[in-house]
């Protein structure tokens, strides 16, 4: 009696899944062994994401914890909810916070679309040289070191002999005008990474087929038209994607450059969490306090990062977590 030869479920199909028989005959382990180059590559940034993100995550605990030094993780006294309950309860917790948002909120509202519209501008150019050229012009502030940035613009902002007050014809110290921190703080984001920020929507315009433009121009469609109808929808579903990135860092407000930037007489705008976590973990020494206010901006941020992703799953297709 010949034997029947047993039906190998295909590749991914159900019958596999539920036969438990491995993809292509082969267990999991045959197909690392297979792939074994890619694995190796792919094991270098898991062990250092596993050393430098989840190790640390174990220190958390001193947020819940009266934390000395001398006497260790474990060995510090417990006190649960004290830290948080004296950030909230502190006199300049409301001000932080509603600095943190409306600068975190504002320089996504301005900040986020400039990179779109650089792209599509420069989507457009059809001179070769050129379009390098005004690349590599806006391209250029984001390799600019924060410190230096700011030492610039506390040239350009100076009252005696600040650009700024030559064209106005005035001698105002901006940097001393809380009202103005908000601007100065997010019109300089703007210009250091909104060159930067349009590399990735460029590099999605550049795989858009030529024959859609092709098509639209026999149609009759203009340039106008067929930004609205190509371009746009090609980088919408980038563009949310970057949006749900960027809602999960709301409330990580620069530190470096508020904390250059930032006077005694502009606190009253530029007190965010970031710069009071340094000042009490790093300058004060306390450290149970500024991990309980960091570990609360974090899961702020937690929040955020889920909330904008559900909304962006329900507008459209496009799903970070």
């Amino acid at each position: 009696m010949e034997k029947t030869k047993r039906a190998v479920p295909a590749r991914g199909s159900a019958a596999a899944r539920r036969t438990g028989v491995p993809f292509g005959g082969k267990n999991l382990w045959q197909r690392i062994l297979d792939n074994w180059q890619l694995y190796a590559l792919l094991l270098i940034p898991v062990v250092l994401t596993i050393i430098y993100k989840y190790i640390p995550m174990y220190g958390i605990q001193i947020a819940f914890r009266d934390f000395k030094a001398s006497r260790g993780y474990t060995g510090s006294e417990w006190v649960g909810l004290y830290w948080f309950k004296r950030f909230f309860s502190s006199p300049t917790c409301g001000r932080m916070i509603v600095n943190t948002v409306l600068i975190s909120l504002y320089s996504l509202l301005w900040s986020f679309p400039i990179p779109i519209i650089l792209s599509l501008i420069i989507n457009q150019l059809r001179f070769t040289r050129f379009k390098r050229t005004v690349q590599t012009v806006l391209y250029a502030p984001h390799f600019i070191s924060t410190m230096v940035i700011c030492g610039m613009l506390r040239i350009f902002l100076s009252p005696s002999g600040g650009l700024l007050n030559l064209i106005m014809g005035t001698s105002v110290d901006f940097l001393t005008e809380a009202s103005a921190f908000r601007t100065i703080y997010i019109a300089s984001g703007i210009w250091q990474d909104a060159g930067w920020g349009c590399i990735i929507y460029l590099a999605t315009l550049a795989n858009v087929d030529p024959g859609l433009y092709e098509a639209a121009k026999i149609d009759g469609a203009s340039v106008f038209q067929r930004i609205l109808h190509i371009d746009i929808p090609e980088l919408l579903p980038m563009a949310i994607l970057n949006l749900i990135m960027a809602a999960g860092g709301l409330m990580n407000v620069g530190f470096e450059k508020v904390w250059l930037l930032q006077t005694d007489l502009n606190k009253a705008t530029s007190d965010v969490i970031a710069v009071y976590v340094y000042q009490q973990g790093i300058e004060h020494a306390k450290y149970s306090y500024s991990t309980a206010v960091g570990l609360f901006n974090t899961v702020v941020n937690i929040v955020l990062l889920l909330i904008v992703n559900k909304i962006a799953s329900k507008a459209s297709d496009v799903e970070f977590v």
